[in-house]
């Protein structure tokens, strides 16, 4: 795994992210030889088109009056 130090990351970071992202490999930063933290690429975006596909049940319109109203009302 590509080891680089906090100083060079500070100086080139948005370069390295992008290299993260595009070759999938994480990278390891260190601080005076000792690794401190890990950049790794995002996981691919789940598939949003279409998830909740036939998880809605329609009961009908619900917004409309009554049809029989109530005993009150009379």
């Amino acid at each position: 795994m590509p080891t680089i130090g906090a100083g060079e990351f500070k100086a080139k970071c948005l370069q390295l992210l992008d290299e993260v992202a595009a070759s999938r490999k994480p990278l390891v930063i260190t601080k005076f030889g000792k690794p401190v933290a890990q950049v790794v690429p995002m996981p691919p975006a789940a598939k949003l088109r279409g998830a909740l596909k036939g998880t809605v049940l329609y009961e009908g319109d619900i917004v409309s009056p009554l049809e029989n109203e109530w005993e009150a009302a009379q």
